[in-house]
């Protein structure tokens, strides 16, 4: 599967499986579905680092604290190992976001 189909099933599965619909959506007015993209955009990116890579220190990682930079509940924060499975959720939440704009 390309880019886009990935982040297209993230987004789905979000909807579908976790009820994030579009109307659920709208109450994110403070940068959260962003935020939250960045977190997993950073995520993505630690995969590629050391565990010494001071960069990354705050929880950006599979099994460590979620990140200060979260906007919801730590039990939301679900990084992996894989950099591609943390760049679909990144891109599933840009999605959602532009969703968002576009529905005000």
């Amino acid at each position: 599967m390309n880019g886009i189909n990935l982040i297209s099933r993230e987004r789905d599965r979000q909807i579908l499986n976790e009820g994030w619909t579009s109307e659920h959506d709208a109450q994110y007015t403070r940068e959260e579905l962003l935020d939250a993209a960045k977190c997993y955009i950073l995520a993505s990116e630690a995969c590629r680092y050391s565990i010494d890579n001071a960069t990354y220190d705050g929880g950006y990682r599979k099994g460590e604290d979620v990140p200060k930079d979260w906007p919801w509940d730590g039990k939301w924060w679900k990084p992996t190992d894989d950099p591609i499975r943390n760049l679909e959720k990144a891109g599933a939440l840009i999605a959602a976001e532009i969703d968002r704009i576009q529905n005000l």
